[in-house]
């Protein structure tokens, strides 16, 4: 059974949907939220989870399964050699993004990259040779419908000037991050930005964890590298136990913070976790809004798990 919650209609919701909605409230942000038993997706506890919206660096997991599919097929060569020098960069606060000098990295290591430390240099150098229609096509075969990569960051970022009305993405930034200042409500339109839904993360996620994403090996690669993502503070921070393995992908755009992973018990039960959420402030840092992101998962896991002994 899912418990479904939606907008307008929470007469109906379940103790942790209400519950979740608290938790969100008190963060001070607005959630959507998909949660579901890997091998029993028709066990769920959701809020929204068909509302498409902008996810930021999220679009790095599909992107990364339309790499696998490409290097199968050998339209690409994954130990291909790929040199980034300074005006390559995009910016960012990790990996390549933050180098000044050229580097030269295979392209499956440049997946690793915009995977385990969400380096948008090294995913814009990705999303240039695989092609945002390959993605797209990845999208349609795992009946991610509300699922729009465009042009990943590097569009993200031209568009933030001309939405904005400023004259460099410094600019904009600075714009999105004042607490005194209206942000156009184009900025968040998620029908001009890389958006998905949670559900739709939520069959990505499955369909890495069951094999059915690409060949076991590219599967097997893609769960590993999530496996090393090196964010704890937002899904992981609900799941802090050594014997809990937490594998994820972040994302943040302006006022809003995400994740969607797999959580994996030590008893062998699996559960796909997709939480986006916005905040009402801009602030930068804003501690509560990431760590809502795995207590809002733990108490959905929570809620499914005891409806198994029911």
């Amino acid at each position: 059974m899912c418990i479904r919650g939606r907008s307008g209609s929470r007469r109906a919701e379940s103790g942790a949907q209400r519950t979740i909605r608290g938790m969100f409230a008190d963060a001070g942000v607005r959630g959507w939220l998909h949660v579901a038993d890997l091998h029993r997706p028709a066990a769920c506890v959701t809020i929204d989870p068909d509302e498409p919206v902008p996810i930021g660096s999220v679009y790095k997991a599909p992107l990364m399964v339309a790499f696998c599919r490409l290097a199968e097929a050998g339209e690409i060569d994954p130990c291909r050699r790929v040199t980034l020098g300074p005006a390559d960069r995009l910016p960012g606060p990790t990996g390549i993004s933050i180098l000044r000098d050229p580097v030269t990295v295979s392209l499956r290591d440049l997946v690793v990259l915009m995977m385990t430390v969400s380096d948008n240099t090294a995913a814009n150098a990705v999303l240039r040779l695989v092609g945002t229609a390959a993605v797209d096509e990845v999208c349609r075969a795992l009946g991610m419908a509300d699922t729009r990569v465009h042009g990943g960051v590097a569009t993200t970022f031209a568009q933030l000037v001309a939405e904005t009305g400023t004259d460099s993405l410094s600019d904009a930034m600075e714009r999105m991050s004042d607490n005194d200042t209206t942000v156009p409500a184009v900025v968040y339109n998620p029908l001009s930005k890389a958006s998905a839904s949670p559900a739709d993360m939520a069959r990505l996620l499955r369909a890495i964890w069951t094999g059915r994403a690409a060949s076991p090996e590219s599967c097997a690669f893609m769960r590993e590298v999530m496996g090393r993502q090196a964010w704890s503070h937002r899904l992981g921070s609900g799941f802090p136990y050594d014997d809990v393995r937490v594998s994820g992908k972040t994302g943040t755009f302006g006022s809003m913070r995400h994740e969607a992973g797999v959580i994996e018990l030590p008893d062998g039960s699996a559960y796909t976790a997709v939480v986006f959420t916005q905040a009402a402030r801009a602030d930068s840092k804003l501690p509560r809004a990431d760590a809502v992101i795995g207590a809002a998962a733990r108490t959905a896991v929570e809620e499914l798990r005891g409806m198994e002994g029911t």
